[in-house]
């Protein structure tokens, strides 16, 4: 086996050597690929078949890479791939010379070509070129994954993800749609009066969520500062300054585990709308993945990993406490105190830490045995105060929350709130994740005084809301990895 894989190694090392040759070659005759600057293509693949009718006959000008080649004499054919596919050339001696000839039969597979010609259709039927001129404009140095077997090691795929674009065309119409998609997200969130806005990344207080901050030092200041969690606290402070609805999409960055749906940096997107509250977040929410699955798919009705998720209909809302209850059979609106929350998660072999109290206790209950049962759209609403430091108490139960999150196929999508604009209640709430994080809990939020000073000038009632776009975007292309859905995510270096 050993000697089979050194064979091999040898035989891509001549090859490659080959490709180099080639390239001294060209520069000993003057015809460097590289010291070319530009192309000036007149058309894409796609727009070609898709106008055959009135470009029959037209010379037209194309740019793109060589991925397969079949040389029969005096004539060949090749298909080269441009962003919007690939297209096949016809390529003879007598229509680009004999010089151009030799030149194009010495090209590789992977080498990018300049190709103009007239668009016609072979005996097969076959929407081609006939190549009046091919220009070699960059020469490949690397071998392109065999055919047939493609591109397919995960791990190779992630991190040389150019080479994955290149093969997998599926790959290449996943983030096409992920752009699509961020486009329509902003053109539902303008239509509706939003103001796009930008925070900033280098923070001293990373707050607005339950993780781990990743830290680093500001030499010019020197400072120890933090990479955001969250976008939420500098947004409410431009909610207090008056922009009465702003979003920002951007990354932030937790200092947590990479599995199938987390990545320690991802795209997130908050929205805050002053005058509303979370019913008005489920609204907003509800109309806008109804929308961006119309836009992006065609229809409401989607599939995801073969299970069918219908977004036409109105969304599903039940309370945390009734889910709960309806999943676990144990009903917390009758549970007294902590102890008692405690005694039933060691009935039902719940772990808990020392410090939990009841309301951790139910979030940990909806965790294992509800969260995988959501999979139409559901509202799951009303948090307990415990789990929720940013958000108003409902005025009937103090011991809960006006809170929201949306499941689709057992993963929440976003996360809302009435956002709590009590100055003198958010100080208690930051005392008690203080104390949260004094107990060992690394993920609890610090006390931020400049926002505390921003809700004592003042925040009006005002709903907020934050999606993970990265999961939004793999229900909205069928993915079933967070990696498939990020261009470069994170990976293990490989030298270690």
């Amino acid at each position: 086996m050993a000697g089979e894989k050194n064979v091999q190694a040898q035989d891509i090392n001549q090859l490659l050597k080959v490709r180099r040759d080639k390239l001294k070659e060209l520069q000993d005759n003057g015809k460097d690929p590289f010291v070319i600057t530009k192309y000036d293509v007149t058309h894409h693949s796609q727009e070609v078949k898709d106008n055959f009718e009135t470009l029959e006959g037209q010379s037209v000008s194309l740019a793109g890479r060589v991925m397969s080649k079949r040389v029969m004499g005096k004539a060949s054919f090749c298909h080269i791939q441009d962003l919007q596919g690939t297209i096949q050339s016809y390529v003879a001696r007598d229509s680009i010379g004999e010089e151009e000839y030799k030149a194009f039969k010495k090209m590789d597979i992977g080498d990018i070509v300049g190709l103009k010609g007239e668009v016609f259709k072979t005996k097969t039927g076959e929407i081609s070129i006939h190549a009046s001129e091919v220009t070699l404009l960059s020469k490949s140095l690397q071998i392109l994954p065999e055919k047939f077997h493609g591109l397919t090691n995960t791990d190779i795929r992630y991190r040389q993800r150019y080479v994955d674009l290149i093969m997998n065309p599926e790959v290449k119409d996943t983030f096409i749609k992920r752009s699509h998609i961020i486009k329509e997200i902003r053109n539902f969130l303008d239509g509706r009066g939003f103001m796009e806005v930008e925070t900033p990344m280098l923070v001293s207080n990373a707050g607005g969520a339950a993780a781990r901050p990743f830290a680093t030092h500001y030499n010019a200041l020197d400072e120890d500062v933090k990479l955001r969690i969250s976008l939420e606290l500098y947004l409410k402070r431009l909610i207090v300054g008056g922009l009465e609805r702003v979003y920002e999409i951007g990354r932030v960055f937790r200092n947590e585990g990479v599995d199938t749906r987390h990545n320690p940096e991802f795209t997130l997107m908050e929205l805050y709308q002053a005058y509303t509250d979370y019913e008005g977040m489920m609204e907003l929410t509800e109309s806008m993945f109804r929308y961006l699955a119309e836009k992006v798919c065609g229809s409401a009705v989607i599939k995801y990993n073969e299970t069918v998720i219908d977004m036409s209909k109105p969304f599903e809302r039940i309370t945390m406490i009734d889910a709960v209850k309806k999943y676990s059979g144990v009903d917390f609106s009758q549970v007294a105190d902590d102890e008692e929350a405690k005694a039933l998660a060691d009935e039902h072999h719940i772990e808990y830490e020392a410090r939990h109290k009841k309301g951790d206790i139910i979030n940990l209950f909806f965790e294992e045995f509800c969260e995988d049962k959501m999979i139409q759209p559901t509202f799951v609403m009303d948090h307990p105060v415990e789990i929720s430091p940013l958000t108003k108490k409902k005025p009937e139960n103090p011991e809960l929350v006006e809170r929201f999150e949306l499941f689709i196929y057992g993963r929440e999508m976003c996360n809302a709130y009435s956002e709590l604009n009590d100055p003198i209640d958010q100080r208690e709430r930051f005392m008690a994740q203080e104390e949260a994080f004094a107990a060992g809990d690394e993920e609890a939020n610090h006390t931020d005084e400049d926002f505390l000073n921003a809700l004592e000038i003042g925040m009006p009632p005002t709903g907020g809301i934050g999606y993970g776009i990265d999961r939004l975007v793999m229900l909205l292309t069928d993915s079933q990895a967070i990696r498939d859905v990020l261009l470069f995510p994170t990976m293990k270096s490989l030298e270690k």
